[in-house]
C-alpha cells in the first residue's frame, strides 16, 4: 500500500522528434493536486485504487477500512499490509480494521516498497499532457487504474512487476 500524489503540473518525459526539430510541451504550473492511493497484491498483480483530496489519519482509517471489506478480510482471511512509515500510518490512535496486520518497512528502504512501482504505470495517460483541471486529470488517471485492476496481467508482465524474489508466495500461517 502507498500514496502517490498527481496533480495538474504535468509529468514530462522525453519524447521522438524528427532530426532537427525540438518537441514542444505545453506546460503551465499549478499547483492543485490528489492522491492516489494504491494496493497491490506482489504475487498475484491484483490491485485496489482510492482517490483522495488530503492524506491524514482519518482518511486513512477510512480507506483501510473499505479496503478490508473490498478484499474480504475476515477470520479466514488475514491480510498482511506492507507500508511505509508516514505518520498517519504509525500512529497509535489508528483504528484499525480486524483481520488487517500493518507491517511497517524500514525507514528510507522504498525499494522494498511493492506499490512503489505501481505510479509509472498508473501515470502512464498522464504524460506530456496538459489537463484542463483535476476531473479531467482524474478521469484520465481512474481509467488507467481500472485497467490495471481489470487485468492483473499488466502488473505481474510488466518490466518492473511488483513481485520481489523474496516476497512468500503463501503467507500460510505457520503452525
Amino acid at each position: 500500500m502507498d500514496e502517490h500524489r498527481v496533480g495538474l503540473q504535468p509529468i514530462v518525459r522525453r519524447v521522438w522528434a524528427p532530426r532537427g526539430q525540438r518537441p514542444v510541451a505545453v506546460v503551465q504550473t499549478r499547483y492543485q493536486w490528489r492522491y492516489l492511493v494504491g494496493w497491490v497484491h506482489p504475487a498475484s498483480g491484483r490491485t485496489c485504487w482510492h482517490w483522495a483530496s488530503t492524506v491524514n489519519l482519518a482518511l486513512f482509517a477510512a480507506e483501510l477500512a473499505a479496503f478490508a471489506e473490498q478484499v474480504g478480510a475476515g477470520p479466514d482471511r488475514q491480510i498482511a499490509l506492507v507500508l511505509d512509515g508516514a505518520g498517519w500510518h504509525r500512529s497509535a490512535r489508528l483504528a484499525l480494521p480486524e483481520h488487517v496486520h500493518l507491517l511497517p518497512l524500514p525507514p528510507y528502504s522504498p525499494e522494498l516498497q511493492p506499490a512503489e512501482r505501481l505510479w509509472v504505470y498508473s501515470n502512464a495517460p498522464l504524460l506530456n499532457t496538459r489537463f484542463a483541471d483535476l476531473a479531467a486529470l482524474e478521469e484520465a488517471q481512474m481509467a488507467r487504474c481500472a485497467a490495471l485492476q481489470t487485468d492483473p496481467t499488466l502488473v505481474t508482465t510488466l518490466q518492473a512487476a511488483t513481485h520481489y524474489h523474496w516476497w512468500p508466495a503463501d503467507l500460510s500461517p505457520i503452525a
